[in-house]
Formats: C-alpha cells, sequence, structure tokens
C-alpha cells in the first residue's frame, strides 16, 4: 500500500527516455505484483501456461524489462526479505482484502459481469515462493542483477540510491523516499491507462520523479519531519485513525509541533509506538552489494527460449523479436560511438 504523499512530493513528469544511461533499483515485489494485477484475460483470469501454472509475472517482468533495456536503462531487482513484525498486521489485513476480492470475483462470473470481474481480479493478485523464485531464475537467464533484502526491499533500493550505486529507486510507493532514497522513479514498469478508484475515469500513467531534497525544501521540513507526516497518515506499520487529516494538515501540524506525540489534538489517540516505526525507516535493515553483483551478463538466449517457450508456452517469435530489437539498438549505437573515435 504505502503512504500517499502525492499532495506535498509533488513529482515531475518525464519519459522513459529521460532515463537512458541511468540506474533504477526496482522494489520487485511491487513491480511483480503490478504485472499480476494488471496482465489478465478478459474475464480477470491470469495468464496460464499448459501445464496450469501462472504466467503473467514472467510476462510482464520479461517484456518490461526488455523494454527498458531497450531505451538504455540499467535495472536491479531487489526483492522482498523478511518483513518488520509491526508489518503483520498490514499483511492479515491485505489478506482480508484479497478473501473478500476472490468472493466478489466469483460473484461477478456468475453473473457474466466482465467488467467487474476483471476488477475484482486484479485485487485478488498473491504472488507466492514458487513465483519468486520463477522471477530469480528469469533475471539470471537475462543477465539482470538481482538482490536479496533482508527486510523491505525499498529500503535496500534507497540505500542503493543513497550511497551512488544506483540512480533512482523505482516503486509506486512513496515509501522510498521515507527510507532516505535521493531520487524515487514511479509508473516505470507499468504503462498505458488506469482507472481511478471509485471512478468511472482512466487516466494515463506516465513516468515521473521525486527528489527528496526538494520535497523537504519546498515544504521547510526535515527527513525525521517526512516520516512524521507519514506516521499520521498511516504507513504499512500503523494504521491510525486520525479522520480529517490529510497530507496539508499534517505538514502544519509536523511543522508546528514537531512529532506526532507531541501534539495535543492526536498524542493520546495514538495506538502504535512512534519510536519502534521511526527505526524502521531511519535505520532499516539492508544489504550492500558489490559493485560486481550489480553488473549485467550477457542474457543466455538458447536457456530463455527453452524456459520460456518449451517450459511455459511463450510465443518464440516474440521473445526472438525483443532480442533482434535489443540487439539492432545496441549495434546502431555501438557504430555511433566508433564513429566519435575516428
Amino acid at each position: 500500500m504505502g503512504v500517499n504523499l502525492r499532495d506535498i512530493a509533488e513529482p515531475k513528469k518525464i519519459s522513459l527516455e529521460d532515463l537512458k544511461g541511468r540506474s533504477l533499483a526496482i522494489d520487485a515485489f511491487n513491480t511483480l505484483y503490478q504485472f499480476l494485477s494488471i496482465i489478465r484475460g478478459e474475464s480477470g483470469d491470469l495468464l496460464k501456461d499448459s501445464k496450469g501454472n501462472v504466467t503473467s509475472h514472467l510476462s510482464g517482468l520479461f517484456y518490461r524489462s526488455m523494454n527498458l533495456l531497450d531505451i538504455g536503462i540499467k535495472l536491479v531487482y531487489i526483492f522482498d526479505g523478511e518483513p518488520p513484525k509491526l508489518k503483520h498486521a498490514e499483511i492479515l489485513r491485505r489478506a482480508e482484502i484479497k478473501k473478500e476480492a476472490a468472493s466478489l470475483y466469483t460473484e461477478a462470473v456468475a453473473r457474466n459481469d466482465l467488467v467487474a470481474a476483471k476488477r475484482y481480479a486484479s485485487a485478488t493478485a498473491y504472488l507466492d515462493k514458487a513465483m519468486i523464485q520463477d522471477s530469480k531464475k528469469l533475471l539470471d537467464l537475462m543477465g539482470i542483477p538481482w538482490i536479496q533484502a533482508p527486510s523491505e526491499g525499498e529500503a535496500t533500493a534507497a540505500h542503493l540510491a543513497k550511497n551512488g550505486m544506483v540512480d533512482y529507486a523505482a516503486s509506486q510507493d512513496y515509501d522510498s523516499l521515507l527510507f532516505g532514497a535521493p531520487r524515487l522513479a514511479r509508473n516505470v514498469t507499468i504503462s498505458g491507462k488506469r482507472k481511478l478508484p471509485n471512478r468511472n475515469i482512466r487516466v494515463d500513467v506516465i513516468p515521473e520523479t521525486v527528489v527528496l531534497q526538494d520535497v523537504l525544501t519546498e515544504n521547510g521540513i526535515s527527513q525525521e519531519q517526512l516520516i512524521e507526516i507519514a506516521l499520521i497518515l498511516g504507513t504499512d506499520f500503523n494504521h491510525p485513525d486520525f479522520k480529517g487529516i490529510g497530507p496539508a494538515t499534517a505538514l502544519k501540524l509536523v511543522k508546528k509541533y514537531g512529532k506526532i506525540d507531541d501534539i495535543p489534538e492526536l498524542k493520546d489517540k495514538i495506538k502504535f509506538d512512534p519510536l519502534e516505526i521511526r527505526e524502521i525507516f531511519l535505520h532499516p535493515l539492508v544489504v550492500t552489494p558489490s559493485r560486481s553483483e550489480l553488473e549485467e551478463r550477457p542474457p543466455q538466449k538458447e536457456e530463455i527460449f527453452d524456459y520460456l517457450c518449451k517450459e511455459h508456452d511463450f510465443s518464440e517469435d516474440r521473445i526472438k523479436s525483443s532480442f533482434a530489437k535489443l540487439e539492432e539498438k545496441k549495434k546502431v549505437e555501438s557504430q555511433s560511438l566508433e564513429q566519435w573515435f575516428r
């Protein structure tokens, strides 16, 4: 879910081409859930191979990664490890939402309401261990580096960005800013249009970036105060019930009082330990990979064909076309580079 800081952290719209030559630490779980939610059939069914194995995540991971590589964007995927204990309540809450959505999906299919069926189906997305292992295997075959984080993937992504090992942390959520990512890239692994919640309106999904220092400067706050604002709004580690308080009001309160537990109208309503959550954001469990672990490797094309086409029924022509496009792009860039040295 993540905290919605959009009202005080206004993103800058960009094109994917603006990220050419840049490196992204991508929140893998966040991205795979997107693929599992979006890449479905007309009635909301997940894509599956002839053996019944789900392939929506593999389809999204392969084709979107190839598209980003074709542009010239460097990738490293960061996988979540053990979630903080404070996140368990959020995990249970999400499980209940998925359970309810699954029931509504079944009812929609029964009455042949395919629009509703697809909407409810998207909310049932579930990432299991087999899908995670499938994704890591595919990335290995593609030569794209991935890192196993000890805890929150966004925390390690932010850590890499803070230490100059990548240029951006990439996620749909704003939590990367709370972990201290200096630059956040959003809408990188999805494209097209999306329906606004509870409204029959579709909007274009456009890549965008947020610079942490700009957010802090424009709002006149510190990194610590940004975390306090998130505590008021609610994070993956707490769900306060402060009715009528949005980002703008939370900003004013934090600028006036400093910390959530010093705000008179809120301190008696706090049902969580702010110190524990501050520690998660300010001193998260992260891993520092070596430079070699972040380097791309040549793709194992034949093994990819075997894995995707023979094992999972992907179109061999589409896979070959994706590689041909990428190789042609690299060939053109190589020829252009050689001209500079003549």
